[in-house]
C-alpha cells in the first residue's frame, strides 16, 4: 500500500478503494497471542499421538487438559500448520428393510440394545487373532473385547455372561448371522436369562452399524499403528485402548464427550445428550499409534 501511495501519488483513501482494502487494515497491527507457541506445540503433540483425530476432536481434548479456546482458532492453526486427516470415505447404505421401510430396532435407555462382531488382526510372526467387540449402542460404550487366537460360541457365552453379572442383562442383543451368533447352544442361552436376539439381514453389515463403527475406528486409530510381538501384547495394549475409549476419548455423536467417564447422568430423553457431572480425566499416558 505505500508503495503504490508513493509511486502514483494518490491518498490513503482512494488506493485503499481501488485495491479493495479496508483502511483500518492499514493502522491495525497484527499481534500473535502469548500462548501461540505452546498452543501449536500441544496440537502438534496431540496429532502426533492421534493421527485420526480432526481438529474438532483435538479441541476438546486440549480443553480437558486445561485450555480455553475455541475450535475456530484450532483451526486456523491447524490450517496454518497444514495437518490434516486422510480422507477415507466409504459409501454406506440406508437402513432399508425387507419390506422397503427403514425403520428397526433403535436403542432408547442403557442396556437397551448391545451388538457385538468379531474383528480379525494377526501378530507379527502371522499368526491370526480375534477380538469380540461388545458394545453399549445408546451409551457408544465398548462393554468389553476378548481377545484369543481362536473364538467360538462357548467363549461368546463366557464374555456375556461376565458383563451379565456386572451390568445387568439387555433387552436386546445385535449381531449377525456368523455361525458363532447363529449357534444353539447360545441362542438357547441368550433365552434362559431373558435378553432377545436381533439378527441383521445377511449381507447387510450396515444394519448393525454401531459395532461396525466402532470396529473401523479400533483398525483405524490402533490396530493399523500397532506391531504386537505376542497376543498377550495384543491383549494388554487393545484393553488399555479400550479403556481410553470409553473415558477419555471424545465421541462426536455425544457432542464430543467420552462414552463413559468418571460418573454421567443419562435424561430419560434418547434426543438429550448426556451430563457428566465430574471432569474428564487427564489424558492417560498410551503408546504413540505412529
Amino acid at each position: 500500500m505505500d508503495l503504490v501511495i508513493k509511486e502514483l501519488g494518490v491518498s490513503e483513501r482512494r488506493a485503499c478503494r481501488v485495491l479493495g482494502q479496508y483502511r483500518s487494515t492499514q493502522r491495525k497491527v497484527p499481534t500473535t497471542p502469548d500462548d501461540e507457541a505452546a498452543l501449536v506445540a500441544d496440537i502438534v503433540g496431540l496429532v502426533r499421538q492421534f493421527g485420526r483425530f480432526g481438529y474438532r476432536r483435538i479441541t476438546k481434548m486440549l480443553k480437558t487438559t486445561g485450555w480455553t479456546i475455541n475450535h475456530k482458532r484450532v483451526e486456523r492453526i491447524w490450517r496454518r500448520e497444514g495437518l490434516k486427516v486422510p480422507s477415507k470415505q466409504r459409501k454406506r447404505g440406508r437402513l432399508w428393510l425387507n419390506d422397503g421401510s427403514c425403520i428397526r430396532l433403535r436403542p432408547e435407555r442403557p442396556n437397551h440394545v448391545w451388538s457385538y462382531d468379531f474383528v480379525a488382526d494377526r501378530t507379527h510372526d502371522g499368526k491370526a487373532y480375534r477380538m469380540l467387540c461388545i458394545i453399549d449402542e445408546f451409551t457408544r460404550e465398548c462393554l468389553a473385547i476378548k481377545v484369543a487366537r481362536r473364538l467360538n460360541a462357548t467363549d461368546v457365552i463366557s464374555a456375556l455372561c461376565d458383563l451379565f453379572i456386572t451390568r445387568g442383562v439387555p433387552a436386546h442383543i445385535r449381531s449377525d448371522n456368523g455361525p458363532e451368533f447363529v449357534a444353539l447352544a447360545l441362542r438357547e442361552w441368550i433365552a434362559a436369562v431373558g435378553a432377545k436376539t436381533a439378527y441383521i439381514e445377511p449381507g447387510s453389515p450396515w444394519e448393525n452399524g454401531y459395532v461396525e463403527s466402532f470396529n473401523g475406528k479400533l483398525r483405524d486409530e490402533l490396530l493399523n499403528g500397532e506391531i504386537f510381538y505376542t497376543l498377550a501384547e495384543a491383549q494388554i495394549v487393545i484393553e488399555q485402548w479400550r479403556k481410553f475409549y470409553n473415558t477419555v476419548r471424545p465421541h462426536s455423536s455425544l457432542g464430543y464427550r467420552p462414552p463413559a467417564p468418571e460418573v454421567i447422568s443419562w435424561p430419560t430423553s434418547s434426543d438429550s445428550l448426556p451430563v457428566t457431572r465430574l471432569a474428564i480425566p487427564p489424558l492417560v499416558e498410551t503408546r504413540p499409534l505412529n
